[in-house]
């Protein structure tokens, strides 16, 4: 048995077991919430019969927390797996291994199970923190006639929604901008005194979000069954989002769904230009991605104006409604460094050798900027770096053949980018051959390209520039055609995405690269932050960046484990004083592996050239 066979057959062993993985910790993170009260499911006041239900057992604490642990250990392991998988072998003869393998479901039941999930989460308590608390009690002072940005739920002694947030956030004013507020006050004008049915409204809105973001998602890749695969696995079926954001229930959720349908929306710029503005006035950190945009229109001055105006109108406007007093909590914020980044580490050497007189806040946010300038420049560096070999930065092109030479070759033509209206630059539309050899090796790629974890090239569809939710038939045709030259003239691990024909850069690919890099970077970070970095990767080619985001993930919430410090068991302790300071040393090691990883593929990627054409000819050969 060859070794590329001995591979297949391990990747269809996999298959199974990665599945069963990700079952097992949806399953367990919803049992956690169906339990009801207990250290990672905050008690909620209000009439029994209203929604989120439980069983309101009283589990025993180590057990739900032993729960909550082998849930974020087999979500992370076994996504980490299943994305694993996704890389493609070598294509296989006809009638090999692969074909025979068991699999896992496929990407529209994996879509249909996450949705689901969401669902169900939605009428159970929330668990893992006590945020959602903060948010009932921010939207309850709104209703009372107090500003949350200059209040805090201790200045509401006696209420029934205030006094059910927890330490240490009681004297904390809300840092969530004013679209937040405005979905927190409506969740509190319905549901009046009831904390149980204030807290459902809220799950119905982050619910649907998180729905609406994976279905978005799903609709964009729906071409290529392959990247549709890879999105699910990110975002929608993807067990510790399902347990960070939806489980959790954090207002990272609304922005996020507003992003990627801004990003998806780009060919309408006044559209795209409402959902980003209402994305930072949700939470400002968002505001990244709005950088994507901007940089694919920068040569198109007045669609780039469109755009950022009504974003800068709907940001505005939001903030003159709230207050100027709005802006203070934020940028307090900005200076905090949470306990299990690695900028704690940071901060401790820096007081053990200069002295303890200062907490070098404005030292390490000058430091984290520099990490983030650096992680970011080296990701779009290696993203503008990884384009077809052989294919020059012009608006007309012949592709290789997917066998090498002797095959009939496709007819590129050129658009101009007036007639794509999501595009900044003019982009190819290939008209694939439609008899001889060359059709034949592009029904052979299509073929392996099934939606399976156990067969999957990375190339087709998926690498075509798109400028919204699905592209013409043509186009995602020819990409199937080439796929294999592209395969084989580039190892799939350092691709990171395709860039548009002339060089640039998408703009889901521009905010992916700084949204993972600010992830990496930032000295104030949680779990759920990270949720925004994955749903823009699921927008662009697959990469081994996927699997950094996941493992980053991964340690974090197992670092906040649960991210809540009331109603702990006193010898679990070490939990949150030991693991989490150590856990912050992977974190370290993934941000240095992280850039160092796309520092060797950059280097190992090379512009196009006049040799290109002819390297790639002795691979495909």
């Amino acid at each position: 048995m060859t070794s590329e066979k001995r591979h297949e057959k391990a990747r269809g062993w996999l298959a199974g077991p990665a599945t069963a993985a990700i079952g097992a910790s949806i399953l367990l993170t919803v049992v956690i919430g169906l339990l009801g009260p207990s250290p990672m499911v905050p008690a909620l006041t209000g009439p029994g019969w209203q929604p989120p239900y439980s069983l309101d057992v009283h589990p025993n604490p180590y057990l739900v927390i032993a729960f909550a642990a082998a849930a974020i250990i087999l979500g992370g392991l076994g996504l980490l797996t299943a994305l694993t998988l996704t890389r493609p072998p070598k294509l296989p003869e006809p009638g090999a291994l692969s074909s025979k393998l068991r699999t896992p479901p496929n990407a529209r039941l994996l879509v249909l199970i996450g949705c689901t999930a969401a669902a169900i989460l939605a009428f159970l308590p929330p668990s893992g923190s006590g945020d959602h608390l903060n948010y009932a009690a921010y939207g309850r002072m709104v209703t009372l006639g107090l500003s949350p940005y200059t209040h805090g739920a201790v200045d509401l002694p006696g209420d029934p929604i205030a006094d059910a947030v927890e330490e240490p956030w009681r004297e904390e004013p809300s840092v969530y901008g004013p679209v937040a507020t405005a979905v927190q006050a409506v969740a509190s004008w319905i549901g009046g005194d009831s904390l149980r049915l204030t807290i459902f409204v809220l799950a119905l809105f982050n619910a649907a979000a998180f729905i609406v973001t994976g279905l978005l998602i799903d609709r964009f890749t729906r071409d290529d069954p392959a990247r549709r695969l890879r999105a699910a696995l990110l975002w929608t079926a993807n067990p510790l989002l399902l347990y960070q954001l939806v489980a959790g229930m954090h207002v990272d959720t609304l922005a996020i769904a507003c992003m990627v349908a801004a990003l998806l929306a780009r060919s309408r710029p006044t559209g795209s230009g409402v959902l980003l503005g209402l994305g930072v006035a949700i939470k400002v950190n968002a505001g990244l991605v709005a950088l994507g945009p901007a940089w694919e229109l920068r040569r198109r001055p007045a669609r780039l104006a469109l755009m950022a105006g009504c974003a800068l109108a709907v940001v505005v406007i939001g903030y003159a409604i709230v207050g100027s007093e709005a802006i203070a909590p934020m940028t307090r914020t900005s200076k905090s460094i949470s306990h299990a980044s690695f900028w704690k580490l940071v901060q401790g050497w820096l007081q053990s050798i200069v002295g303890t007189g200062s907490a070098y806040r404005g030292e390490i946010q000058i430091g984290s900027l520099l990490v983030l300038a650096l992680l970011a420049w080296s990701l779009l560096r290696l993203a503008s770096r990884a384009r077809q070999p052989g294919l020059p930065p012009s608006s007309e092109t012949t592709p290789l053949p997917p066998n090498g030479p002797g095959h009939h070759t496709p007819h590129t033509t050129s658009h101009q980018a007036a007639s794509e209206p999501g595009n900044a630059t003019s982009s190819a539309v290939t008209h694939p051959p439609t008899s001889g050899p060359a059709k034949a090796a592009s029904s052979g790629a299509s073929h392996h390209t099934t939606g399976r974890m156990s067969d999957i090239p990375p190339g087709g569809p998926s690498d075509a520039p798109r400028s919204g939710p699905s592209s013409d038939a043509a186009g995602g045709a020819s990409n199937g055609a080439d796929s294999g030259t592209r395969n084989g003239a580039r190892r799939w691990s350092n691709r990171w995405t395709a860039p548009h024909a002339n060089g640039g850069l998408e703009a889901p690919v521009v905010a992916a690269g700084l949204m993972v890099a600010y992830v990496f970077a930032t000295p104030y970070i949680l779990p759920w932050y990270d949720g925004l970095a994955l749903g823009l990767l699921a927008l662009v080619a697959a990469s081994t960046v996927d699997r950094f985001v996941v493992a980053h993930l991964l340690v974090l919430s197992l670092a906040y484990l649960p991210a809540r410090v009331e109603g702990q068991p006193e010898d679990l302790d070490w939990l949150r004083e030991v693991v989490r300071p150590q856990l912050a040393w992977l974190l370290l090691a993934l941000t240095a592996a992280l850039a160092l990883w796309a520092w060797r593929a950059a280097r190992r990627e090379r512009l196009p050239s006049a040799s290109a054409p002819a390297r790639a000819r002795r691979v495909a050969g």
